[in-house]
């Protein structure tokens, strides 16, 4: 099996983590049983540059590396992000000198990934052969794709909390910095206009045996993939079933900020909402299957919806959420 998955970063990594549960691949290649011949499946992930950004003079791209790093087994477990057993003296010493930005991070690990990447841009090569050469020190598992090469990042509108003007700035400003908590008027997705989806993206999608959203912000992680000229078309063509999952559990995002994202483009942060949001393939939209968790609800014309826990406690926990949206895909 082909499985094509369209992520985020923490989140959507961890949602990865269950597709190679079930499937026996990366970490689970032991695995015995049905799934244990792990060759005969491939698991691409789709993964969203709207947050990367030039910090400090390095490339900096959250969502590749999160991924990287969680399939690869180096994440920090606590955060969720970032090399485990980080430190960070290289982020104290920029502190002393005053240089900006300071409320954005760079740990000392976690700096040799963007100073490779950096280089290699330098050096004139595409985000996607980059981010394979980073792989093979990580070996993930699956085959990590920037949803483009080309510069396609997420700013956000705002009103500036000191002087009252309305001006735009970077997402990780918005995120990080203001925890999202400024007034807030839309998203941009900076440069989509003249960006391009991979090649390996659009194959992917379109050489899938099934597609899969997973639970990640709906507006600037999947969005923002969305916003990318190409990925679209390519899940509206697919032969393969799109099988979507709620980020919204109980109207709320069980990590994250998607609600804030949500309210600014006027969606309720309901599953049903956001499924309709995305919409059905027999329209105009891009779902075949939506699944929402327990004790929610969502009627969406067109597309085939059950309700499972979503809760992504493990990855055999996610795993059978994997499973259970395969079986109503028709897969299983």
């Amino acid at each position: 099996m082909k499985v094509t998955v369209l992520v985020g970063g923490v989140g959507g990594a961890r949602f990865l983590l269950g597709v190679q549960q079930l499937l026996g691949l990366g970490q689970f290649g032991a695995a015995q049983g049905p799934n244990a011949a792990a060759r005969d499946h491939e698991l691409s992930a789709v993964v969203n540059i709207g947050d990367d950004a030039w910090i400090h003079g390095v490339r900096v791209c959250p969502d590749l590396d999160t991924c990287m790093y969680t399939l690869g087994g180096g994440v920090d477990p606590q955060r969720g992000w970032g090399h485990r057993d980080e430190t960070w003296h290289a982020k104290e010493e920029l502190a002393r000198y005053g240089v900006q930005p300071d409320w954005f991070g760079l740990g000392d690990r976690d700096l040799a990934t963007h100073l490779v990447r950096t280089q290699m841009l330098g050096a004139g090569y595409p985000l996607s052969q980059i981010t394979a050469a980073l792989c093979d020190r990580w070996n993930p598992g699956a085959r990590l794709l920037p949803a483009s090469d080309d510069r396609c990042e997420t700013h956000v509108v705002i009103t500036d909390p000191h002087d009252g003007t309305r001006r735009a700035i970077h997402f990780q400003e918005w995120w990080v910095r203001y925890r999202a908590k400024v007034p807030t008027h839309s998203f941009a997705f900076v440069g989509a206009e003249k960006a391009g989806a991979t090649t390996e993206a659009l194959t992917a999608i379109a050489d899938a045996d099934v597609v899969l959203l997973a639970p990640s912000n709906p507006v600037v992680s999947v969005g923002a993939i969305l916003a990318v000229p190409g990925i679209r078309a390519a899940l509206r063509s697919t032969a393969a079933p799109v099988v979507g999952y709620s980020p919204i559990i109980g109207g709320k995002p069980l990590r994250g900020m998607a609600d804030e994202c949500l309210s600014v483009i006027g969606v309720e942060s309901t599953a049903q909402a956001v499924g309709r949001h995305y919409g059905s393939r027999r329209g105009t939209g891009i779902l075949d299957c939506w699944l929402v968790h327990e004790g929610d609800t969502a009627d969406i014309e067109g597309v085939a919806v059950r309700s499972i826990p979503l809760l992504m406690t493990d990855p055999k926990a996610t795993a059978e959420m994997v499973s259970a949206g395969l079986d109503l895909a028709g897969l299983q």
